[in-house]
């Protein structure tokens, strides 16, 4: 009798366990304009459903584990998520003036940023459980201009979200031009955007038509998001610090951005 109890116990925590989560990571090469681009995919395995798609794309400091964290993130709210590489062969900068550098390669020729972006977007949208039609990105700091400038191009995405990014990326909107939804989440005490870049994004937003949101988050400084924030803000001498407040609040917030962008 005590060795069926125990096997029908063993059964259920096992079907407990299978219904469970299972995030999984995987490193993923892809190509463009014949260089090589090295991502991350992430999704939850236990389920059998095609799912929405979300690109994140990362800071100055290229694709790294912050970025690869936030794709898991993303997964366990029931998402496929490729954080990707805009620098190639998954290129990082341990130094602010090398990330100077490689951020401003990408951003001063758009036209490659795109081509790097949407080959991230098709192999997003060619895996099995994605649902090819419903894709947004996310972006932080240089990712963040990275996805507004994106969409500000036309690209065919269902919304982007930018954290504490550069907000004046790109060419100015041209009306109905705009497929996304636009969320900007901000910290107000910035010092890298500027008041007047803040009211010149929403004019270029409301000229263009476009369905947008901008919060700014009392208090937070420059990469908000990143727990690693104050260690390079102390090391570089920037401005940097992390905002745990503002950190949980703008996810919470991208949660609902999501929800509703993938529900209309």
């Amino acid at each position: 009798m005590k060795k069926l109890l125990f096997g029908i116990i063993a059964m259920s925590l096992l079907a407990v366990g299978q219904a469970q989560a299972e995030i999984v990571g995987k490193e993923v090469t892809y190509s463009a304009g014949g260089a090589s681009f090295k991502g991350y995919l992430a999704w939850d395995n236990a389920s059998t459903k095609k799912r929405p798609g979300v690109l994140v794309v990362h800071e100055w400091w290229g694709h790294n584990e912050y970025a690869r964290k936030r794709a898991r993130m993303l997964a366990q709210l029931g998402y496929v998520a490729l954080a990707v590489d805009m620098y190639g062969d998954g290129k990082q900068a341990s130094h602010p003036k090398d990330a100077s550098a490689f951020s401003s390669a990408v951003m001063k020729n758009l036209d490659t940023a795109e081509a790097r972006f949407m080959a991230a977007y098709r192999l997003l949208q060619q895996q099995p459980q994605v649902e090819p039609d419903h894709i947004a990105a996310i972006g932080y700091c240089f990712g963040g201009g990275v996805v507004l400038a994106m969409a500000r191009r036309g690209v065919d995405l269902d919304g982007v979200v930018s954290f504490h990014g550069s907000i004046m990326a790109g060419a100015p909107a041209q009306k109905g031009k705009v497929k996304a939804r636009v969320l900007v989440l901000n910290g107000a005490d910035d010092p890298f955007v500027k008041a007047g870049q803040r009211s010149a994004f929403k004019q270029d937003m409301e000229q263009a038509g476009v369905q947008f949101e901008m919060i700014d988050y009392p208090g937070a400084k420059h990469a908000f998001t990143n727990p690693q924030a104050d260690q390079f803000g102390t090391q570089f001498n920037l401005p940097l610090a992390y905002n745990a407040k503002a950190d949980q609040l703008s996810w919470q917030k991208m949660q609902e951005f999501l929800q509703q962008v993938f529900a209309d």
